[in-house]
């Protein structure tokens, strides 16, 4: 490229002079022909320098080509030594590894063989303990079957023996019948009776001493559980209440309540459900229902009526409808109370409202839910103790008079009726059998429904939980020295301390002292399961000989 730079510089040079010429000469005719020859040089020239130009190219491109073989030539023998080391490293190194694996083949096979030589060994060996077994076992049998044949023997001798000694037996049986004058059958009827009077002898020890020593272990314990029970809840005692006694301030207040043509008391018995009874008791009015609920209700309405003065149809209406509200009112709380109290937890909230009603509630003048509360609360203690469900106990123990809520309401026994409630709440099977389950009304299937019965019977029958008409307990005597004098050899029947005890007096040449014991425990149980009683009853039977004789 220098080169044919510089011939163009020559060519552009040499073309300057002439058109310098030119430029002077102006005006003269015919110019080109001077400037031609210079023309025909410049491309003289032109053309030189570039085949010099390509020529010198030309050279140049040999001269590289030629070094590229030269560097590739090189390249070529400097790859060839290194492929060349490379194959003999990689001889040498498989070399290496094989000769590895052939010695740690040989290495693994000789511990294969000394494991194929322990192990033919050990077969060998147990193929000779085989072969002693097999030769004890053989010798076994040939024991054994020497052993049958001596049982058979000894088989046939005694059964030979057996037959000599029945046919002695029967002689002597026939010799012993003719000496007695007594057939076997008779023989063994008087056998029979003899043991029977001896069992009855010792039945009656054994049922005294099996008594005295369970009252002695199970007393302690069982008044233990009971005790600790009851001493963890002391309920309060209330007395029932059939009617209400309202003190008035006067004997005109007693015309306000009647009212004109006595509008004012038919409007308080209409709104209220109740009687209301007025007679010649001074300043008092007596209101009486059998529904404790409508009881309360007409009970605060009077004392507001009262104590306002303002006594006529639409005050009676408007103050019976607000006193309706507190006392639902009042019920709620009544309900969240208890289930509080017991610690019973996810109950209905009508169920609730029932629990409520029963504060209310009273049977044989013990308030029916501060019974229930104290159910629940010997129940959780009891089941405690004796490692049962302490949760489901308490709960049954508050829900089991639950009934009783509504008995004036619906038709059954509250029992029955509760256990029909807790159903149609989802109630578990076992807290409904034992609300069922506690007056015998159904069968029991759970200990939770014993609990249930005795928990019951532990609060009413506590002292001054209840009280007892007259009537009722002059009954209950008459029924305990009814069921005393039903037993045979009874003389005399007595029920003392308040049918606390009966006292039985048995005629002795026809009870002896082991029946005697006999007989006290089989009345117990029929008291039991004929009567309904608090606490217990005990049963003494006295049994005496008198010897009168007469000095003359």
């Amino acid at each position: 490229m220098s080169i044919l730079s510089n011939v163009c510089l020559l060519g552009k040079g040499a073309l300057a002079v002439p058109l310098a010429q030119l430029a002077e000469s102006g005006g003269q005719e015919r110019p080109w022909l001077q400037v031609l020859p210079w023309l025909v040089v410049v491309a003289f020239s032109v053309l030189l320098g570039f085949i010099i130009a390509k020529w010198s190219r030309r050279d140049a491109d040999k001269k590289i080509l030629e070094g590229a073989h030269e560097e590739e030539k090189l390249i070529k023998e400097k790859a060839g030594l290194e492929a060349e080391t490379i194959i003999k490293e990689a001889k040498v190194k498989a070399k290496e590894e094989l000769i590895s694996m052939r010695d740690q083949f040989e290495k693994d096979t000789a511990d294969r063989r000394r494991e194929v030589q322990k192990l033919e060994s050990r077969l060998s060996s147990r193929e000779d303990n085989l072969d002693k077994k097999q030769e004890q076992l053989e010798q076994r049998s040939l024991e054994l079957d020497r052993q049958d044949k001596e049982l058979k023997a000894r088989s046939l001798a005694m059964k030979s023996k057996e037959d000599a000694l029945a046919e002695r037996v029967s002689k002597q049986i026939e010799e012993l019948e003719k000496v007695a004058n007594l057939t076997q059958e008779e023989a063994r009827n008087q056998l029979l009776e003899k043991l029977e009077g001896t069992m009855e002898a010792e039945r009656g020890v054994l049922i005294r001493r099996f008594q005295e020593e369970n009252k002695q272990m199970l007393a302690a314990e069982a008044q233990e559980i009971m005790v600790n029970a009851m001493q963890r809840y002391a309920g309060d005692c209330a007395y029932e209440h059939t009617t209400y006694t309202i003190p008035i301030p006067n004997d005109e207040m007693k015309g306000r309540i009647i009212g004109r043509e006595g509008r004012n008391i038919r409007t308080i018995e209409a709104a209220t459900g109740v009687n209301v009874l007025i007679d010649d008791t001074p300043e008092a009015v007596v209101i009486s229902c059998f529904d404790p609920v409508r009881r309360e209700i007409a009970r605060l309405t009077m004392e507001k009526l009262v104590s306002d003065g303002r006594i006529h149809p639409a005050r009676v209406e408007e103050i019976v409808a607000k006193m309706k509200k507190d006392v639902e009112a009042e019920i709620h709380k009544a309900g969240q109370e208890a289930v509080a109290k017991t610690g019973v937890t996810r109950l209905r909230q009508n169920i609730i409202q029932l629990l409520g009603r029963l504060k209310y509630r009273y049977s044989f003048s013990q308030n029916v839910l501060m019974h229930s509360i104290e159910v629940s609360s010997m129940m959780g203690a009891i089941a405690s103790q004796l490692g049962l469900d302490e949760r489901k106990a308490r709960r049954a123990g508050l829900l089991h008079d639950i009934g009783k809520a509504v008995d004036h309401e619906v038709e059954g026994t509250h029992a029955m009726i509760g256990a029909d409630l807790l159903k149609r709440a989802g109630e578990e099977e076992d807290i409904i059998n034992a609300v069922a389950a506690h007056h015998e009304e159904v069968e029991k299937t759970s200990l939770l429904a014993i609990l249930v019965q005795i928990c019951d019977a532990l609060s009413a029958s506590r002292p001054g939980a209840r009280s007892e008409t007259t009537e009722l307990y002059l009954k209950r005597l008459e029924q305990l020295e009814t069921i005393g004098n039903s037993f045979e050899g009874v003389e005399n029947c007595y029920a003392i301390q308040a049918g606390r005890e009966l006292r039985v007096i048995v005629m002795p040449e026809k009870v002896s002292e082991e029946k005697a014991a006999v007989l006290a425990h089989d009345m117990a149980e029929r008291i039991e399961k004929e009567m309904r009683y608090p606490g217990q009853v005990r049963v003494s039977i006295i049994r005496e000989t008198r010897a009168v004789d007469y000095a003359k």
